[in-house]
C-alpha cells in the first residue's frame, strides 16, 4: 500500500473510528480491500456491513439504489462510513435516508480545486490509485445538510466531515 495511504488510514482511525461505539449498527459505503472492516472487527464491532459495487463487501450493489437491496433498511444505521466515495457518486441522499436520527455521516474526499495534486500522486505512487473517475467532487461546507457539519481539512488536499442527522 502507499505511503501516504497508510497514514491516511491511521489518522482515520483516530479521528472517525475510536468515536463508534462498539455496539454500533455500521454501514461501510465502497469497502474497497476491506481494511476498514476487518479493523472494525478485529476490535469488537459486531454490527459491521458493507456495501460495493465491485469489492469484498457484504453486499454487492450500488448504494444509491439501496431501496431494491433487502438487506437494506430506511434508518437504520447509526454510522455510515464513506471514505474517499464522494468524489465517485453523489449518495448524500441515500445516507441520509439510510441513517438514524442522530446518526453520524463519517466522510473523507479530495478538495476539489487540489484534485490535481492527489492525482499527482497518484502517479508518483504515494497515494492510493483512484478506481473511477473524480465526477462528484465538492466541497462539503457547500453540501445541503439537514443537522450538524463538522468539517476539516487535511494536509491541505483532503477533507473530512462528520455529519449528524437532525
Amino acid at each position: 500500500m502507499p505511503l501516504l495511504s497508510q497514514y491516511a488510514q491511521k489518522k482515520k482511525i483516530e479521528h472517525f473510528l475510536n468515536r463508534i461505539q462498539k455496539e454500533a449498527r455500521i454501514l461501510e459505503i465502497g469497502c474497497g480491500d476491506g481494511w476498514l472492516g476487518d479493523y472494525l472487527k478485529s476490535n469488537g464491532h459486531t454490527g459491521y456491513l458493507s456495501i460495493d459495487i465491485a469489492a469484498k463487501a457484504d453486499i454487492t450493489g450500488d448504494i444509491c439504489n439501496w431501496k431494491n437491496i433487502d438487506l437494506l433498511d430506511e434508518a437504520s444505521f447509526d454510522v455510515i462510513i464513506a471514505f474517499e466515495v464522494v468524489e465517485h457518486v453523489d449518495c448524500f441522499q441515500a445516507c441520509c435516508d439510510l441513517l438514524k436520527s442522530e446518526g453520524r455521516l463519517m466522510m473523507t474526499t479530495p478538495i476539489p480545486h487540489m484534485d490535481w495534486v492527489m492525482k499527482a500522486l497518484e502517479c508518483l505512487g504515494l497515494n492510493q490509485k483512484r478506481t473511477s473517475p473524480h465526477d462528484h467532487l465538492v466541497y462539503f461546507k457547500d453540501v445541503k445538510w439537514s443537522g450538524n457539519k463538522d468539517v476539516k481539512i487535511v494536509g491541505f488536499l483532503s477533507q473530512w466531515g462528520i455529519f449528524t442527522k437532525e
